[in-house]
């Protein structure tokens, strides 16, 4: 009877713990946003520098950043994952997938990833954890 209860209650978890993969996966996408524009909490290696702003890096990198940010606080949701899951495509398509088929080879298990993460989110919402759903009200 117990283990029922606990596993009704887990069931039915699901729409906070949306909530969390998305606070998650943001803040870990902010990061590596803010590595290429800010070198925080470290730069890009070899030399630990930044990519130049107005480059594509640089203009990935402010995505990155920015709709690490919104998608951090749930904020416009939808559109903004939408737009990251597709920057993370052309991510994949132009600097991995040319070094090889396959993503733990080629060094592009992160965009992929990201690309069905954020592409879920667009879809799903952010969960009731979120300044969207705070608008909604």
């Amino acid at each position: 009877m117990a283990v029922t209860r606990i596993l009704a209650k887990w069931s039915s978890s699901g729409p906070e713990l949306q909530s969390v993969l998305r606070i998650v996966a943001a803040l870990m996408f902010l990061l590596a946003g803010s590595t290429k524009l800010l070198g925080f909490p470290t730069g890009i290696p070899p030399h630990g520098g930044t990519v130049p702003l107005l480059s594509q890096m640089g203009i990935g990198a402010i995505l990155e950043a920015l709709g690490g940010v919104l998608l951090l606080l749930g904020l416009f949701t939808r559109p903004v994952a939408f737009l990251l899951a597709g920057e993370m495509a052309v991510a994949y398509f132009q600097f991995h997938f040319p070094k090889g088929f396959w993503p733990t080879v080629n060094g592009g298990t992160a965009a992929v990833l990201y690309c069905f993460v954020w592409l879920y989110f667009s879809a799903a919402g952010p969960g009731p954890w979120s300044l969207d759903a705070r608008r909604k009200k």
